[in-house]
């Protein structure tokens, strides 16, 4: 005996394009022709919701979602954990905007159509281990260590501007030893026709401002480098990854590295794939300039430090020079296989 094969014209697709109060959601069928289009609120209601309606139209094949690792985030959680396969579908590109106008509706067909088509079929980021965690403590960590040279640069800046008794005294010092000379100021009253009050008031701010983002960033990375040490202790211990690094690429698979299927569809999504630049008798590749910038940032960081201490890195270096290679060429290769050893790292525990 043998089983009747699925009816195809009861699967639909769906998809949904993602806002902070709404998302709007569209179902077409098999062939690509448009059932219907909502809104529903973006709570857990309005999730569930969603999620009726469309089980209502057919047999659910799959759902593109715009934005999984923001607005969309917790809806492609619901959705997952009702069995549904979800695939993250980037924005409409712009020279569809041009052709076809720019509107929710739309933007949710656009998805579905995507999804039905296979060529959006990136495998959202789970959202629920020790790497969203991380994820957290990172981001929080960045914002204060921007904000915290963003006042060093405003001190010395106040610094140069400053009265000339004020300025000689602080010209000459570090940084340190700047931050601790301003914390320790004594203004006296800030009233009028009193600069060196205002002045030193000021200066006095941005310096303690900048102890309590230093106190601040100690305090995430007490927190941060425990979770980085369990989550990637091997990639801690390769020459030239540091807690940023390690915890940017952590961040960059999430807590489902499975979802990326190769080493060279990691090398794609850091943005270090060789991209074919050939012409003519010119035979050559360029580099990437898309994928994920973080983590681009990150691998650069690697081959850097690797260039200035790491002995067969710099002996890389030489043989490509005396083959005719740019610097930047070089480089590029080095990223290339940085994040072959990365992302080997990465998954290992997948593998064992």
């Amino acid at each position: 005996m043998t089983e009747n094969p699925p009816d195809v014209s009861l699967t639909v697709f769906a998809g949904v394009d993602t806002h902070k109060d709404t998302h709007h959601a569209a179902i077409i069928d098999h062939l690509g022709r448009g059932i219907g289009d909502r809104e529903f609120p973006a709570t857990a209601a309005g999730y569930r919701a969603l999620l009726a309606w469309v089980r209502g139209a057919g047999v659910v094949a799959r759902i593109g979602v715009e934005g999984t690792g923001s607005y969309g985030s917790a809806l492609t959680a619901v959705l997952q954990e009702a069995g549904i396969e979800v695939v993250d579908v980037d924005r409409t590109d712009r020279q569809s905007r041009r052709f076809h106008g720019k509107s929710d509706s739309l933007d949710a067909y656009s998805a579905a159509r995507l999804a039905a088509a296979g060529i959006a079929r990136t495998v959202p980021k789970a959202h629920d281990g020790d790497v969203e965690a991380i994820r957290f403590l990172h981001n929080a960590r960045r914002t204060a260590v921007k904000s915290r040279a963003e006042a060093i640069t405003a001190l010395k800046s106040a610094v140069v501007n400053a009265p000339e008794p004020i300025r000689e005294q602080l010209r000459d010092l570090s940084t340190k030893a700047l931050v601790e000379a301003c914390a320790g100021l004594r203004p006296g009253v800030v009233e009028p026709g009193a600069l060196a009050a205002a002045v030193k008031t000021a200066l006095r701010s941005l310096a303690r401002r900048i102890r309590m983002l230093d106190h601040e960033i100690a305090a995430l990375e007490a927190d941060l480098h425990p979770l980085v040490d369990d989550a990637a202790a091997d990639l801690i211990a390769r020459f030239g990854v540091g807690y940023e690094t390690a915890a940017q690429l952590l961040i960059t698979v999430g807590d489902n590295p499975d979802r990326i299927s190769n080493e060279a569809a990691f090398a794609s999504l850091c943005g270090v794939a060789p991209i074919p630049a050939s012409s003519g008798k010119t035979t050559r590749h360029r580099l990437n300039r898309g994928g994920n910038r973080q983590a681009n940032r990150a691998l650069h960081i690697i081959v850097l430090a690797r260039l200035k201490r790491d002995p067969r890195t710099r002996a890389y270096r030489d043989k490509r020079l005396a083959q005719g290679k740019s610097k930047r060429d070089i480089i590029r290769c080095l990223k290339r296989a940085v994040a072959r050893e990365m992302f080997q790292l990465l998954t290992q525990k997948i593998r064992s």
